[in-house]
């Protein structure tokens, strides 16, 4: 029964770590570019519905009292944090499913999270736990082979 066991696990550790890192970068992706959309209009680009609406970005009339009432950030103005996290919900989760600057975003991502935790929702730990493990992944681990930072490295290896 140990050999069958110890045979299963060293099956496991042959994961690629490519394979994993793909699946966490459009996962954790998919979660902050969707809520990213929810703070703006104007742009709405949604592969699983279908939703496809190109134009100019901008915050969503919701956005702001959002920002004053629920998310209260302490300082930084209701306006600037909206605005931020809007254009942080949509570049760095566009830059980690290209696997491009992928360590960079991931920390970005990964600062948002710990905000959110600490001064948004902190009865949300078992969700921010989730993004922080593959955040911390991403970060530690890096994109994969499936990514342009793989392409870059290789390229300028020399």
């Amino acid at each position: 029964m140990n050999a069958l066991i110890a045979a299963f696990i060293q099956r496991l550790e042959k994961i690629p770590h490519s394979l994993i890192a793909f699946i966490a970068r459009f996962s954790i992706a998919a979660v902050f570019w969707k809520s990213g959309q929810t703070k703006i209009e104007g742009l709405a680009i949604d592969l699983f519905d279908g939703r496809f609406q190109i134009g100019l970005p901008h915050l969503a009339d919701s956005t702001i009292p959002l920002f004053q009432s629920e998310y209260a950030l302490p300082l930084l103005s209701p306006e600037l944090a909206a605005h931020l996290a809007a254009t942080a919900e949509h570049v760095f989760p566009v830059l980690i499913l290209l696997g491009l600057a992928t360590r960079f975003s991931a920390l970005a991502l990964l600062g948002m999270t710990l905000t959110i935790q600490l001064f948004v929702y902190p009865d949300a730990y078992p969700t921010h736990g989730t993004w922080a493990a593959v955040l911390l992944y991403l970060t530690a681990r890096g994109p994969g082979v499936l990514s342009l930072d793989h392409l870059i490295a290789r390229r300028y290896a020399h």
